[in-house]
């Protein structure tokens, strides 16, 4: 008889053997299934991440993906652009399958068409704005960091205001998507309400990052470079100034030798200007550049809007003053205003220069204090919306320098910024001769008919800032009591002001509610000679007039110049900004020497 197990038919061997309870064949061709399904699956998924998968249907095509064609992640020094899915889609594996599944949902918007029309898509552009925006904060802008870095930012590849700005990031817990919106499409932050733009971009603790010892190398190297720049280019302006001058002394030398000759000896008659600041040796006395430039009407609201201003969160919740992102940059954004290639300039004289460079020199002794500024003559560009194109035919050139009181809002940050507000005269919210004649003894008060002068915002019970809803910015009309407003005088609260005109008059006041004059001590001289004007003017170091800001030894103070040239007024004057002034003292911007 056959033994069962010789009629038994043998397993094949692939049966035989099981690990973890099942058969190595069937192990091994789920294996195989598994790569080729993985190897599908992940090719697929890939192919979703192409560009031209991206475009190929006609809501990307038409409206998203024109607006990135030419824009820094298309076309760049680098060679290297970024196509969609580096910006949308995480690198990762998992991060990765999330983002598809959470997209899945834009198949349903393809089908029933949230988004096939432009007028659709203009509507719904905020909410998918938002959306990434919130994704990117979330993941401390994963995406943009896979092609940029902080410990790869050098600073000496970066301009001023971005290294700083950078470095801010870094110490405080900014990521990118909180700046850098709108850099590939059409940017739709000023559509958001302030109260989310206040929350999205909030800095997070959790993205405070060690600065790295590359990151502050690389700063030093460019700040030492930039500034042996600076000193070469100041003594070469210097050499410059002083050829200049010494030619004007000669021919002023040789005109009053010739007038004695023709008086037959008589001593000419003492030229009046000359007298003021006498004492002072002004060739003993270092000059400090200064650079004014032309700000539109970008008015003290304006630097605290968000929405206008890039640097308002800076500024308002970091306490940066405004030289500390534009200082390196006047030039740049003074012809940029001035063209009316921005914002905050409606109506652009041809001609106009962006910026004046001007030296300063102070110096004192011990009863007064003198100022001595100087700056090559501009050409005539006349105002075109004025008539003869002169808006001031009395007076070819205008000196203003502010000196900031105690109590005023960011007056350290912003100096004489904080005076000028958006409904002042030839502003955007200028509330026009009728408005102001309504408002009765409001109008009075600020002894103002035709538009209202600088003030500062501790004299107005309520300032609009932000313009929600239609609101007109500034509060000329939200006038304190005259009471209060003293008591702001008493407590020093006020901007000093003083002001020279082209004939060497001068007026010494305040500047407060309105701008007052009161009857301190100034004297002035104006002289425009060989194409450069010289104003020099003295005040006593210490005054008992209301409005005069005492300046003693061991006190640093915010100070601004303005320039009004070429019959210009109002705002159309060149300004600075934030300058410290401090007696006998080489860290402050202006060190007023003693003599």
């Amino acid at each position: 008889m056959t033994q069962s197990n010789d009629t038994e038919k043998k397993k094949p061997i692939w049966r035989r053997y099981f690990l973890w309870g099942m058969p190595v064949g069937g192990l091994l061709a789920a294996f195989v299934v598994g790569i080729i399904f993985w190897g599908g699956f992940n090719t697929a998924m890939e192919a979703t991440n192409t560009k031209e998968f991206c475009v190929s249907c006609h809501e990307m095509n038409d409206f998203v993906y024109q607006e990135y064609q030419g824009t820094i992640h298309d076309v760049n020094r680098s060679g290297v652009g970024a196509v969609c899915s580096d910006c949308h889609v995480p690198k990762d594996w998992t991060h990765k399958i999330i983002r598809k599944i959470k997209a899945s949902k834009e198949v349903w918007g393809k089908l029933v068409g949230t988004i096939n029309t432009p007028e659709k898509f203009d509507k719904k552009r905020l909410h998918l704005a938002k959306n990434e925006w919130a994704r990117m904060k979330s993941s401390d802008s994963r995406e943009c960091r896979n092609c940029h870095d902080f410990e790869s930012m050098m600073p000496e590849f970066q301009k001023p205001r971005a290294r700083q700005q950078h470095l801010n990031a870094m110490k405080t817990g900014q990521t990118c998507i909180d700046c850098h919106k709108g850099i590939a499409h059409t940017n739709v932050r000023d559509r958001a309400s302030d109260e989310y733009l206040e929350m999205i971009e909030a800095p997070n603790q959790n993205f405070v990052r060690e600065i790295p010892k590359e990151y502050m190398e690389s700063l030093a190297r460019i700040e030492a470079k930039e500034a042996a720049e600076a000193e070469a280019a100041s003594a070469a302006k210097k050499a410059q100034q002083e050829a200049t001058q010494a030619q004007i002394a000669a021919a002023v030398d040789a005109a009053v030798a010739e007038e004695r000759a023709k008086a037959a000896g008589d001593a000419p008659a003492a030229d009046a200007g000359d007298t003021v600041g006498a004492n002072i040796d002004w060739s003993g006395v270092d000059s400090v550049d200064m650079t004014l430039f032309y700000p539109g009407q970008a008015s003290f609201e304006f630097v605290q809007n968000g929405k206008q201003h890039g640097g308002a969160r800076p500024l308002t919740k970091g306490g940066d003053q405004c030289t500390t992102c534009h200082a390196k940059e006047l030039n740049n954004i003074g012809n940029k205003i001035v063209k009316g290639t921005e914002n905050t300039e409606p109506t652009p004289i041809p001609g106009k220069p962006g910026v004046i460079n001007a030296t300063m020199q102070a110096a004192h002794d011990d009863e007064n204090v003198y100022f001595r500024l100087q700056w090559p003559d501009t050409p005539h560009a006349p105002a075109p919306f004025v008539d003869g194109g002169k808006m001031d035919p009395e007076n070819q050139i205008k000196v203003a320098m502010m000196i900031t009181g105690t109590g005023i809002k960011m007056g350290e940050q912003v100096g004489c910024w904080a005076t000028c507000h958006a409904d002042n005269t030839y502003m955007p919210f200028d509330p026009g001769p009728e408005a102001i004649a309504a408002s009765g003894d409001v109008a009075e008060m600020l002894q103002a008919k035709q538009s209202i002068q600088k003030y500062l915002s501790e004299t107005r019970t309520k300032v609009e800032i932000k313009g929600r809803r239609g609101k007109a910015q500034g509060g000329w009309n939200k006038l304190k009591s005259a009471e209060e407003i003293d008591q702001l005088l008493a407590d020093g609260t006020f901007m000093d002001l003083m002001r020279v005109y082209a004939d060497g008059s001068a007026t010494n006041g305040y500047l407060l509610e309105r701008r007052v004059q009161n009857d301190g001590d100034i004297t002035a001289s104006a002289k425009l000679s060989a194409g450069m004007w010289t104003v020099v003017f003295s005040r006593p170091l210490t005054s008992d007039k209301p409005g005069d800001v005492p300046l003693e030894a061991g006190k640093t103070y915010t100070v601004g110049f303005a320039i009004h040239d070429d019959f210009s007024a109002a705002r159309f004057h060149h300004v600075t900004l934030n300058t410290s002034l401090a007696l006998d003292d080489e860290t402050a911007q202006i060190n007023v020497v003693g003599r």
